[in-house]
């Protein structure tokens, strides 16, 4: 998934429920016992901050050098260098080793190699299908299981006619006003040389690990991960290790809501299914056209579709509840009706389902998105027929992309789309064949039809929503304390505390290649909101102090999973 979606879904979050908390929710009078702030207290509890122990002097002494002005200019050199180098991805990319477009990877690879000596001199790198890059840094204690890093190398395409929209050139890399500018700098060259920088540094402070670390990045993320990570996820099923202890990818990042800072950590994410709608019947001459044309049924289907979204549901299983449980518990500007609703929701039917009616009644465009990562979504992206002017059409089709709700299934939804189009389409005597199987009609419904309606998936994009990952394990508490740990060092005051809760993602990441590799998969790339701009658009660039603060998490998290004995 691209940090665009990834960064919709946490904003949606985090505005829709900010705009619900402040203004948008009238004063329910409560029929039920008040939740008490014992109760309230014991709500989305969080972790000590976590600091290394047995490497407090390796931490002490990176803490030092990260605060140095010498090294945001080295960070900023690190990165500003890898976005010259313009690692772009298309959707039509051949296959590695035919289309040349690739080749721009091999020269990425070897400027890693240069900006990173001592990663390639202790590290054991492998290539996977040439440009998937796989980093072994080997631990002294076998018995601990290893861990897992993920970004991936490349960037979406810069559309040439938005060139002069840029501040700064697309490919830059420059370093001004405290931001470094170009694309990729926030998806996802940041988290990429962020986790490289990390290890540089600590192996300069002498740190050698216990346990065993990876670090595997893609190439091409923007375009599926088929060929990347799909490539890197088989080739360790293959050799080994069979699990890691915790799989960290981009994904989530922290932001204010309700008069608190929240850190929200992806434990989910959408599935998602691409279908094509298809109608074919004879052509002919214009001039002597039938009553709708096959551009003509297909826009009642398209209009069909659209007139029966798929219901928003908010239920206690759902990770989106928990994160109105974090915030209830936790955001000080939350109008006490609406936080008491959302406490007693947890135990109370009548609770939730009023939550979930002043969740889904907003028509506005924060309650649209925060809709969309309650429910399954359609999106009518392409729509193509007819190759002449007075010819008839005898075939137009359109795709719609589906992101499947957390609660649902590819099955159901392939059910859903055909159950929706079985009557429809025998009302304006169509056939039906969807997903393979011509539809089920009554024998008394036979009919001569004057069009063919088939429907089925696109692209091979079938793809189920994500396992959740829990949040009572020790990885997800080593993983809280560490952020908590982080962004409280990085600040001052009361403003140094940070709430973790987990959340759903609307999209993928390449970290659908890797569920059976580990349980505990986190997307989660530790910068503000307010430290990351242009997401897949112009204007792409990222806060420098933010850019070192995800340094500082990497390492960080590298030394606490290195003295955890219970992950």
């Amino acid at each position: 998934m691209s940090k665009a979606a990834q960064a919709a879904s946490l904003m949606m979050c985090l505005l829709a429920t900010s705009c619900f908390f402040l203004y948008c929710i009238p004063e329910y009078k409560l029929a039920w016992q008040v939740a008490t702030p014992s109760y309230r207290e014991s709500v989305c509890m969080q972790e000590e901050p976590l600091r290394p122990i047995i490497n407090r002097q390796v931490a002490a002494r990176l803490s030092h050098v990260y605060g140095d002005k010498d090294f945001s200019a080295r960070a900023a050199a690190w990165l500003g260098d890898a976005i010259r180098i313009p690692t772009q991805v298309f959707d039509e990319n051949g296959p590695v080793g035919e289309d040349p477009r690739w080749m721009m990877f091999s020269q990425f690879r070897e400027y890693l190699q240069e900006a990173f000596p001592l990663v390639h001199k202790k590290l054991t790198l492998t290539r996977v299908n040439t440009h998937g890059l796989l980093y072994r840094w080997e631990g002294s204690d076998n018995s601990l299981m290893p861990i897992l890093f993920m970004n991936h190398q490349d960037v979406v395409p810069v559309e040439p006619a938005t060139f002069s929209q840029w501040k700064q050139p697309p490919f830059s890399g420059l370093l001004k006003d405290g931001w470094i500018w170009g694309r990729g700098s926030c998806d996802d060259k940041d988290g990429l040389i962020g986790n490289l920088a990390a290890v540089e540094t600590l192996l300069e402070a002498d740190f050698k690990p216990r346990r065993t670390v990876f670090f595997a990045f893609g190439f091409d993320e923007e375009a599926k991960g088929r060929q990347g990570a799909g490539q890197l996820a088989s080739y360790l099923k293959q050799n080994g290790p069979k699990e890691f202890a915790f799989i960290i990818d981009e994904g989530g990042a922290y932001g204010e809501a309700g008069g608190q800072m929240f850190a929200m950590v992806a434990v989910a994410e959408k599935g998602s299914l691409d279908v094509e709608i298809k109608v074919t019947a004879p052509g002919g001459h214009s001039s002597v056209p039938p009553k709708h044309t096959t551009i003509g049924l297909l826009s009642q289907l398209i209009d069909h579709l659209e007139s029966n979204p798929h219901p928003a549901r908010l239920t206690r299983s759902s990770s989106i509840f928990d994160l109105f449980q974090c915030f209830a518990a936790h955001a000080p500007d939350l109008p006490e009706s609406f936080r008491q609703i959302i406490l007693q929701a947890s135990k109370s039917d009548k609770a939730l389902k009023m939550l979930e009616k002043i969740v889904l009644s907003d028509e506005t465009e924060k309650g649209r998105q925060i809709r969309a990562i309650l429910s399954t979504t359609q999106a009518v992206d392409i729509v193509a027929g007819g190759i002449k002017i007075n010819a008839l059409p005898e075939e137009a089709y359109a795709l719609v992309n589906h992101r499947i709700s957390t609660d649902s299934s590819v099955g159901a939804l392939k059910a859903a789309i055909t159950s929706l189009f079985t009557s429809f389409t025998a009302d304006r005597k169509l056939s039906l064949s969807a997903f393979g199987k011509d539809a089920d009609r009554s024998p008394d419904s036979i009919f001569s039809p004057i069009a063919n309606v088939t429907i089925s998936e696109a692209y091979e994009s079938a793809l189920e929503p994500a396992p959740v990952t829990p949040t009572n394990t020790e990885a997800w508490r080593l993983l809280s304390g560490t952020i908590r740990s982080v962004y409280h060092d990085s600040t001052t005051g009361e403003k140094g505390v940070v709430v973790v809760t987990p959340m759903t993602l609307g999209g993928n990441t390449d970290t659908r290649f890797y569920w059976d590799l580990s349980p505990n998969i986190f997307r989660y790339t530790h910068i503000g909101i307010h430290q990351e701009n242009g997401f897949h658009t112009v204007n792409e660039a990222v806060n420098l102090d933010g850019f070192v603060d995800l340094i500082k998490f990497y390492a960080t998290l590298i030394l606490n999973a290195d003295e955890a004995t219970n992950i």
